[in-house]
């Protein structure tokens, strides 16, 4: 197995990504909206997906936030509320808040273990601040640190609930960015004193299955890579400070905040000590080339990934959507 997740290129495989898929064995899969039209569509991709790898629990991944970060939208699919939402609720019932997202958590991997999918790429536990990104501000669940974390631990006991493990992103924080690690990198030039802050969430939910890093340079900690490609973030702040001892994945590496080849990007990113790539765009030329630079998957990531998939079987897809939905709609209400 190689320690890659791949992007695919549309509803239904290729032959030529059938092929390589089967060459390469990827840890796991992403998908996005060009690979979701509708519930037999997805699950048809997914129980593919796993029969090519003879794995029952293999991690197939998606962005369902909710909010502006849905792959899966309505009519097919019901709508769910961004992090913000929930912040204001914190504001008025901190424990109706958690409440709340307890049950939207639920009721989203309801919905995707219907499909198949097993990794849903949240709760977000960055803390923004005065300036923050709109990337990172439009989905954040507030900017106080415990309000964040007790809320993220919501969310993840709502995946699991449901059948489905959750990813804590993005390490060690990306609230205080000022620009869109999508389009550019972003430097934050906050303190070592300042930046405890942004850890403390994550700090929170340490024992978090999954975790993702962020495309920032912390010029307190590294002046010259960014935070999944610096082994000084990765092995003393994440591992060390924070203490997350999780299935760590790098986010999207062909994202414009990272530079060089898709190989190069992918190399370093597990040089600096991340268990995983992420590459998400499904071009064959670029996934031929990191598949030729990661090597096999080591026996402590691998370790790592069994005991993260393990939550799935904590509480294997139970609950009524219907009930969840209503039930946090009437909280929500009290706004």
């Amino acid at each position: 197995m190689q320690p890659v997740i791949y992007g695919l290129s549309g509803l239904t495989l290729t032959a030529d990504e059938r092929a390589f898929f089967v060459d390469a064995d990827p840890l796991g899969y992403i998908l996005f909206g060009r690979n979701v039209r509708d519930r037999a569509q997805l699950r048809a991709l997914t129980d593919e997906l796993r029969a090519l790898s003879g794995r029952d629990e293999l991690p197939i991944l998606i962005d369902q936030e909710g909010g502006p970060v849905a792959r899966m939208r309505a009519p097919e699919w019901p709508a769910f509320p961004a992090g913000p939402a929930f912040a204001a609720l914190w504001q008025v019932a901190p424990i109706s808040a958690i409440e709340a997202a307890r049950c939207n958590a639920h009721a989203i991997a309801l919905t995707l273990a219907e499909v198949g999918i097993t990794v849903d790429c949240m709760p977000l536990l960055d803390v923004p601040v005065t300036g923050a990104a709109s990337i990172i501000t439009s989905r954040a669940y507030g900017n106080e640190p415990m309000q964040v974390a007790a809320i993220g631990r919501a969310v993840l006991d709502g995946l699991a609930r449901g059948g489905v493990v959750g990813v804590v992103k993005h390490m060690p924080g990306h609230g205080r960015a000022g620009v869109d690690s999508h389009l550019e990198l972003p430097r934050v030039t906050a303190s070592d004193a300042e930046l405890a802050i942004d850890l403390e969430p994550f700090a929170s939910l340490a024992d978090a299955p999954m975790g993702m890093t962020c495309h920032c340079v912390f010029e307190a900690w590294d002046a010259e890579r960014p935070a999944t490609l610096s082994p000084i973030v990765i092995e003393e702040v994440i591992r060390g400070r924070i203490g997350f001892d999780g299935l760590l994945m790098s986010d999207d590496i062909d994202m414009k905040a990272l530079s060089g080849s898709a190989g190069d990007k992918a190399a370093g990113v597990l040089a600096a000590g991340c268990d995983v790539v992420l590459d998400c765009w499904g071009r064959m030329g670029e996934m031929v080339d990191i598949a030729g630079r990661v090597g096999d998957i080591t026996p402590q990531a691998r370790e790592r990934l069994d005991r993260a998939m393990a939550w799935r079987t904590a509480a294997m897809v139970e609950g009524d959507l219907a009930e969840l939905t209503a039930k946090r709609d009437s909280l929500l209400a009290l706004v």
